[in-house]
């Protein structure tokens, strides 16, 4: 079976090169996801006129707004204008629950009843576990632990193999994440500097061997990547472009 892949965001916390924060959408079969659900993504998704309301889950890496901050927007947005009756589940880092509450009372307050069923799960790191239909193992990555536990996903479905890294600088977690997968989404915030908390494309290139994943595109670019493009030789992302795995 084909998964298609598509980045309806690929920017980073700050906008830039002018594009969308995360937010993965991957349609496998019938079934449909979100990887992240930054600020940004509500516009992101309906710009190219992507069926919200056939979304069956959003794995969330972590708790940044780049990552996190569209979650109300997408949430007010299937119950008054899709009007939503089928389920939806929001899975991600211990502390979920408590997350989403303050996230939805930051952004909309006052009480809400839903008309569908949201259920929030929080993943339990480094197991395999279904969520959707899926099989998922999330994996600590090294970013920022005041909005996490931060999380990479493994994702199995239709027969084909995705890792996403989420943000983190190198860790070796990231070899068993990633291993053998038909498709490895990788933040690249940086060209050769190093940053604390996000990736080096210097230090990635140097363990892509062990990785051994088939295809490589790397994602959530920092201004310092974007003036080196001409220079790399792995595929990057750009807000809108789709994938067939």
């Amino acid at each position: 079976m084909t998964v298609q892949v598509q980045f309806a965001g690929c920017g980073d916390a700050f906008g830039s090169g002018g594009r969308f924060n995360t937010c993965i959408h991957v349609r496998s079969g019938e079934r449909r996801f979100l990887l992240d659900c930054g600020a940004s993504s509500l516009v992101a998704l309906k710009k190219p006129e992507i069926d919200c309301g056939a979304i069956d889950a959003i794995l969330l890496t972590h708790f940044h707004a780049d990552h996190f901050g569209g979650i109300p927007f997408f949430i007010l947005d299937q119950q008054l204008n899709i009007k939503r009756t089928r389920p939806l589940l929001i899975a991600g880092p211990p502390g979920l629950h408590d997350w989403y509450v303050r996230a939805m009372a930051l952004a909309f307050p006052g009480e809400r009843t839903l008309p569908f069923a949201l259920e929030l799960r929080e993943v339990e790191i480094g197991a395999v576990q279904e969520l959707a239909g899926m099989q998922v193992t999330p994996f600590h990555v090294k970013h920022d632990d005041r909005a996490g536990p931060c999380l990479a996903y493994r994702i199995t479905s239709g027969g084909k193999t995705l890792c996403y890294s989420g943000d983190t600088e190198w860790t070796d977690a990231l070899i068993d994440a990633a291993r053998g997968a038909d498709l490895f989404i990788c933040e690249c915030y940086m060209y050769e500097k190093l940053r604390k908390s996000h990736m080096t494309l210097t230090v990635l290139r140097q363990h892509l061997p062990a990785i051994g994943a088939k295809r490589v595109i790397l994602t959530h670019l920092g201004e310092d990547m974007l003036a080196h493009l001409s220079e790399v030789e792995l595929e990057s992302a750009m807000d809108g472009m789709v994938v067939e795995v």
